[in-house]
């Protein structure tokens, strides 16, 4: 590419061009113009001093005194400086103010001196083979009245005296066209300068525009066209900066609601490649929220089904709907919905996805499914069994008392089973339905004690020692009846699923800012897999143990609420054959 001259050197070499040249041509203009003046004014100098020289020659023309003649013209050169020769219009020379007349040739072939002869004035330069130099010559006829030619006078100057004289006057010209030149180039530069300047401030002013700096505002000129154009080049960074802090405020307002959102956006173009991206989007995806523009988003996200989502959307141009699974360290769920994304135009310019977490959801949604089929199951055992044998009562087994009697007894196990499951039930709904509990801070020693003596008859029964570990007996924010009751839940599991002979121990111990309540068995322990359900309602690792012992599958979902609605926690760690711990983490102050 061309590399672009600057204007100051488009501008001042081709006015000092033109300068240059306009004054070549006065300069040569003017020197012919004085040669040709300095030539007739000798010319007619010349032709003066002919005219005196014929005043004083006349009469000694009739008849020709020669010796007169050419004394007349040497004393007259001498006084002059000027050649004075007179030819008798034969062409002899019978006077000269150089030369004896004797000695030179006929001059009528002369150029001057034919054409005197003629009766005109004869004027020439030529080269002189007398003098051996070049001379400019005037030659005037000396007439009578009649018209006859007594003779020629002629008068002449070396030539090279005028060329001297020319030549001096053309060397103060050119020196005067020089210092003419330096001032004008100088006018030029200050004029070119002045000119480019104001546009080489513009082109540096439109470079801060664009790197971005709007704000700079370009200098105002002298030159109303530089005015108007400054002018409205200023006007055009204000508008310009205007808009852009309006696209970029609209952008942060843009990427603050974005930001903000709990629900993934992901746009993308027609190529499936991603425009823009939430945070929350990208924590879904496990990725920055720069990175993936500008990337495919089969790239990003390695999801078939999504993939699939997105083809689709793209094609019909029509909003979807759809819940489509996620794996990363663990299954998540999100419900996907597309929108199409038109420009100014109405044309489609993409897609937007929009992620809802809807793990959460359809996990609870699947746990009310299974709470709903539990109690329905749990609720129809009993109520089947107490059915058929209250038929087989009243088919005749009334009339066999020790029947009757077994029977009784299993109906009554049976409601009384119906009965704890309600029970537990409208403990589980009325710890649900508190949102604040009625708390103070206070010793959880007392609260433990009284749990294990609601346990200690049947601790006693399988033969299993309880011990109470409660040192400095600290406090905590607690309701002590909702505490009590998880505590005695959890110390009644730890006795069902311990062997004879093995012991409980429930302790508390305490940090800065909690009090930890431990409850630890030796029993059969736990399943890992099962762990992470093990607080859901209705929810048993062995169910045809938790019947026979007795349990509703509702103590540990109850637990874990009476926690939470203490601001606390409760985990467990079991090992197969060992044994498992229960811990209670409670805040000992009101949040």
């Amino acid at each position: 590419m061309k590399t672009p001259i600057p204007l100051f050197w488009k501008i001042y070499p081709a006015s000092l061009l033109v300068l240059v040249i306009t004054l070549l041509s006065l300069t040569t203009y003017s020197f012919f113009g004085v040669k040709r003046f300095f030539t007739a004014h000798t010319a007619e100098d010349l032709t003066s001093r002919a005219f005196l020289m014929e005043y004083q020659i006349r009469k000694y023309l009739t008849p020709p005194d020669r010796a007169e003649i050419d004394a007349i013209c040497k004393a007259g050169g001498k006084d002059s400086g000027t050649r004075i020769t007179v030819i008798l219009p034969s062409g002899e020379v019978i006077g000269d103010s150089e030369e004896p007349p004797e000695r030179m040739d006929n001059h009528s072939q002369r150029p001057e001196i034919a054409k005197a002869l003629f009766g005109e004035t004869g004027v020439s330069t030529r080269y002189s083979d007398t003098l051996a130099q070049n001379m400019m010559y005037v030659a005037i006829p000396v007439e009578e009245k009649s018209g006859k030619t007594l003779g020629v006078i002629r008068t002449a100057m070396p030539a090279d005296s005028i060329r001297h004289t020319l030549r001096s006057i053309q060397n103060r010209n050119i020196l005067a066209a020089l210092l003419i030149a330096l001032i004008a180039a100088g006018i030029s530069m200050y004029l070119s300068r002045r000119i480019s300047r104001p546009i080489e401030a513009m082109r540096k002013g439109v470079e801060k525009f664009a790197r971005g700096d709007l704000t700079h505002r370009l200098p105002t000129p002298e030159s109303k066209e530089m005015v108007l154009l400054a002018n409205a080049m200023n006007h055009m960074a204000q508008e310009l900066d205007q808009r852009i802090q309006t696209v970029r405020r609209q952008r942060n307002e843009l990427e603050a609601v974005l930001s903000s959102m709990q629900e993934g956006v992901i746009a993308l173009d027609r190529d499936e490649k991603v425009i823009n991206i939430n945070s929350a989007a990208a924590q879904m995806f496990h990725c920055s929220s720069e990175a993936p523009v500008g990337r495919a988003i089969q790239e990003i996200v390695r999801n078939p089904e999504l993939h699939r989502f997105v083809k689709r959307a793209l094609a019909d141009e029509a909003p979807r709907e759809r819940d489509i699974t996620f794996y990363h360290d663990a299954e998540y769920v999100l419900n996907t919905h597309s929108s199409t994304l038109r420009g100014a135009d109405g044309k489609s310019m993409g897609t937007l996805i929009v992620f809802y977490d809807v793990t959460r959801l359809r996990r609870l949604e699947n746990m009310r499914r299974e709470f709903a089929a539990n109690v329905s199951h749990e609720i129809r055992t009993p109520l089947t069994a107490i059915k058929g044998f209250v038929e087989t009562l009243r088919n005749g087994a009334m009339e066999k008392p020790e029947e009757a009697a077994r029977f009784l007894e299993i109906i009554d196990n049976h409601a009384n089973r119906l009965t704890l499951i309600i029970t537990d039930l409208i403990k589980l709904s009325e710890i649900e339905q508190r949102k604040q509990l009625s708390t103070e801070v206070r010793k959880v020693g007392p609260v433990i004690r009284s749990a294990v003596e609601i346990c200690q008859v049947a601790a006693d029964k399988n033969n299993i020692p309880i011990e109470v570990v409660c040192d400095d007996d600290p406090e905590a924010n607690i309701n002590a009846p909702f505490i009590e009751q998880a505590l005695v839940n959890l110390v009644d599991n730890a006795i069902k699923y311990s062997r004879a002979g093995k012991s409980v121990s429930v302790s508390a111990s305490q940090t800065d800012t909690e009090v930890i309540l431990r409850v630890r068995d030796q029993g059969i322990g736990i399943p890992r897999a099962h762990l992470p359900r093990l607080f859901e309602r209705f929810y048993r690792v062995d169910k045809s143990r938790s019947r026979k012992q007795g349990g509703t599958g509702l103590g540990l979902a109850i637990v874990k609420h009476i926690v939470q609605a203490h601001g606390g926690y409760v985990n467990v760690e079991s090992v197969l054959n060992q044994g498992s711990v229960f811990e209670i983490r409670l805040p000992r102050k009101p949040a």
